[in-house]
């Protein structure tokens, strides 16, 4: 069965109005986008991770910053969590699927550096675990939130709750968040 035009028009809107509803955390938004330009400046480098389609996320926001969004500039310090299969199955079979990004943070991860976690629900047992690492750690922790925030909420130094409770728009809204916060990095001076 295939979607009907209505249908269509009507997640377009939504998906439309949950993206427009951002710009009540455009300071929240400016926040996160300076502190990893910051990080990055200080020397430090941003770890990234999430879950499933929020893996994807994680892994587009690490490959931008490596590589490059729109401008021409030297590479910069990210690295995805999510990316290493032999990690990820190594850590889940060892000590469990909850510790894989925890594990992680703990052998990568150090003060001035920064974890930018991806979680449509903020329920994540794995994520809230590599929120704790970060913390203890002294990295500074963004979160890329949905469903009120969840558990993982209150982990952030900056929380970043999209305001629905459709994983799809979530998304939707994380990655015009994520394009934001590359626009900050490399619309900095001292990143080129």
């Amino acid at each position: 069965m295939t979607m009907d035009t209505n249908a269509i028009k009507g997640r377009i809107e939504a998906s439309a109005k949950t993206i427009a509803n951002l710009t009540e955390q455009a300071e929240s938004i400016r926040l996160a986008g300076s502190t990893l330009a910051d990080t990055l400046i200080a020397g430090g480098k941003v770890l990234t991770c999430g879950n499933g389609g929020s893996a994807a996320e994680a892994l587009h926001l690490a490959e931008e910053m490596i590589g490059r969004y729109r401008d021409d500039r030297p590479p910069l310090a990210a690295v995805c969590l999510n990316a290493d299969p032999t990690a990820l199955t190594c850590i889940a079979n060892d000590f469990g699927f909850d510790a894989v990004f925890d594990r992680q943070v703990r052998g990568l991860g150090k003060a001035g550096d920064a974890l930018v976690i991806f979680s449509t629900s903020g329920k994540s047992p794995n994520i809230r675990l590599a929120l704790e690492a970060a913390r203890e750690l002294g990295l500074k922790t963004i979160g890329m939130l949905g469903k009120g925030g969840g558990a993982c909420g209150p982990l952030c130094d900056v929380p970043l709750i999209v305001e629905s409770d459709d994983t799809a728009h979530i998304q939707e809204s994380h990655q015009v968040m994520m394009h934001l916060f590359l626009e900050a990095v490399e619309g900095s001076p001292a990143v080129r």
